[in-house]
């Protein structure tokens, strides 16, 4: 099983028109017709979500359908999947960012629970709590 960059997920996700688009999509193309599923590493989920939303201006809703969509294709297998999943729950209905919600995620699928943050936001997250006040 091959795996898959954040800058290839991008180009395929905002269908730009680059060069590189047409190559993503040729890759893409390929895996499948091989019947190879593309791995999708935890932290290229991170990285995804923070280029979605700083150098394309998506908001939430848009990250989350986006995100949710990936989730469900055939064509993609994630590392931490369960994680994965529940970061997205805790961001659709919390206030938090989705790396705080991924954090929490990842710390509670290890059975690592509270996540002590000085992080605001973060804090507000169930299974997380303010390290300010330990």
């Amino acid at each position: 099983m091959s795996a898959l960059d954040t800058n290839v997920l991008v180009r395929y996700i905002v269908q730009d028109g680059s060069s590189q688009l047409a190559a993503a999509k040729r890759l893409i193309r390929l895996c499948v017709a091989e019947g190879s599923p593309l791995f999708v590493p935890v932290t290229v989920v991170l990285e995804l979500e923070r280029v979605l939303r700083s150098s394309f201006a998506s908001g939430k809703d848009d990250v989350l359908m986006t995100l949710s969509s990936l989730f469900s294709a055939d064509e993609l297998t994630f590392e931490s999947e369960h994680a994965l999943e529940i970061a997205l729950q805790l961001f659709r209905k919390e206030s938090a960012g989705f790396s705080d919600c991924l954090h929490v995620a990842l710390a509670t699928q290890a059975g690592e629970q509270p996540l002590w943050t000085f992080d605001k936001g973060a804090a507000t997250v169930s299974s997380a709590q303010p390290a300010a006040k330990a």
